[in-house]
């Protein structure tokens, strides 16, 4: 047959319930891995932003300078206008 008889699966299972206790223990045990990952890739995500904003190329300055740009625009129109009614 194969490498294990039916007595050495049957061992490996009773010792398999009796660590994780059956079903309900086994699917919190996989609950608390899910949230535990998640977390992680948090984590991770969070750093690269930090890492981000200490070398200059974060999130808020491109923001900072996406909305400079915009007031400058809004400022040329402005004068624009003002030189095309003749004030």
């Amino acid at each position: 047959m194969g490498a294990f008889s039916i007595w050495h699966w049957l061992i490996v299972l009773v010792v398999v319930l009796v660590l994780f206790g059956g079903g309900g223990k086994i699917s919190r045990l996989m609950g608390d891995f899910g949230k535990g990952l998640k977390s992680f890739k948090k984590g991770t995500k969070e750093e690269e932003s930090e890492a981000g904003d200490a070398d200059g190329s974060g999130d808020k300055d491109k923001k900072a300078l996406e909305g400079e740009g915009s007031e400058t625009a809004s400022k040329k129109a402005e004068t624009e206008k003002d030189k095309a009614s003749g004030g």
